[in-house]
C-alpha cells in the first residue's frame, strides 16, 4: 500500500446538500482537513461548527487542496462551479466527480479537467443521506492509476466499498453503471408509491399486503422503508423527488442515445415531476406517491395500518 494512503489530505468539497454535507463530515472524521463551498452559503454554515472550513468562493475552497470532491445537482452546476474553481487548483490535484450528472456531462467535465491538469475521476456514489453521514456509501470509480492512492483515501473516508472500473473516465464507465443502478432504485421507488396509492384508492389495508408477501421473494427491506415513509407521512429527505426526476431524465436520454427505449423510466420521470409540481420536490422521493392523486394528494394522506 502506498504511503499516500496514510497521509492527511486537504480536501475541498463543492456542494454541501443532503449528500455533500455528510461526505464532508465523514472526511473530517477520518482526520482530513476539509474546506467546503456551497452556492447557498447558509447551507454550509453548520459544517463550520464541526471543524470544516466554510468559504464563500469556490476558488478559495480548492486552494492547496490535494483532492476536490464535487457533489452538485447536475452537470451544468458542476461545470459552472469548476470553471470558477479550477484556475486556483493545486498542480496535480485529483478531482473526484461524485454526483449523478449523466454521460454527456462527464465528457465535458473531463475536458475541463484536462485544461487545468486535474486528475479526473468519474466516481458517482450510491447511497442516501444517512450513508453519506456514516461514511458507508458505495463508490463506483474510474480514473488514472497513478492518482488512485489519493483518490482511494477519499473513497475510504466516504464509503464502505469502492468498485473500480476500467476505461477512460471521460467515457463515463462509472456514470454508466450509476445510471443502471439508479434506474433500478427509482423504478422500485415509483412502484412502491403507486402500489400504496392503489391500496389507498381501493380501500385495501396495507397490513394485508405486507402479510401476503412477508418473508417471501416479493418482500424487500427497501419496499418496507419507502412504504413506511408513505404510511407515516415522514418524508424527511434522503434523496429528493426533484433529484429522482432529474436522474430519470438522464436515464431516458442515455437509453435513447444507446438505442434503448426506457418506457418505465420516462413514465417515472413524469410521475416525479408531477409530484414536484404539487409541492413535494424537496421531500424524500417516496413522496412521488402523491403523483397518483389530483391536486396535492389524498386530503389526510394514507392510513397507517401496516
Amino acid at each position: 500500500m502506498s504511503s499516500d494512503s496514510q497521509r492527511t489530505l486537504t480536501v475541498a468539497v463543492l456542494g454541501t446538500g443532503l449528500m455533500g454535507g455528510g461526505m464532508a463530515r465523514s472526511l473530517l472524521a477520518a482526520g482530513h482537513r476539509v474546506r467546503a463551498w456551497n452556492r447557498t452559503i447558509a447551507r454550509a454554515k453548520p459544517l463550520a461548527e464541526q471543524g470544516v472550513e466554510v468559504v464563500a468562493d469556490a476558488g478559495e475552497a480548492v486552494r492547496d487542496a490535494d483532492a476536490v470532491v464535487t457533489m452538485l445537482l447536475d452537470g451544468p452546476a458542476t461545470l459552472d462551479a469548476m470553471r470558477i474553481a479550477a484556475p486556483a487548483r493545486k498542480d496535480g490535484a485529483v478531482w473526484l466527480q461524485t454526483a449523478t450528472v449523466g454521460i454527456e456531462a462527464v465528457a465535458e467535465l473531463a475536458a475541463l479537467a484536462a485544461v487545468y491538469d486535474l486528475r479526473f475521476f468519474d466516481s458517482p456514489v450510491l447511497g442516501t443521506r444517512p450513508s453519506a453521514e456514516t461514511g458507508e456509501l458505495t463508490v463506483m470509480a474510474a480514473g488514472p492509476a497513478d492518482a488512485r492512492p489519493v483518490a482511494q483515501q477519499v473513497f475510504d473516508a466516504i464509503g464502505r466499498r469502492t468498485v473500480w472500473l476500467d476505461g477512460d473516465p471521460a467515457d463515463g464507465p462509472a456514470s454508466r453503471l450509476k445510471l443502471v443502478l439508479n434506474n433500478w432504485v427509482l423504478s422500485l421507488t415509483a412502484t412502491v408509491g403507486e402500489t400504496m396509492a392503489l391500496a389507498e384508492g381501493l380501500g385495501v389495508d396495507p397490513g394485508h399486503f405486507f402479510a401476503a408477501i412477508d418473508g417471501g421473494p416479493l418482500d424487500s427491506p427497501y419496499l418496507r422503508a419507502k412504504s413506511q415513509a408513505i404510511l407515516t407521512g415522514d418524508f424527511t429527505p434522503n434523496f429528493t423527488v426533484t433529484g429522482a426526476a432529474k436522474d430519470l431524465r438522464l436515464i431516458v436520454a442515455a437509453g435513447e442515445a444507446a438505442g434503448v427505449r426506457m418506457d418505465l423510466a420516462a413514465a417515472g420521470a413524469e410521475r416525479f415531476h408531477r409530484a414536484a409540481e404539487q409541492g413535494h420536490g424537496g421531500e424524500d422521493m417516496a413522496a412521488g406517491y402523491f403523483a397518483s392523486f389530483p391536486g396535492n394528494g389524498p386530503e389526510d394522506g394514507p392510513s397507517d395500518r401496516s
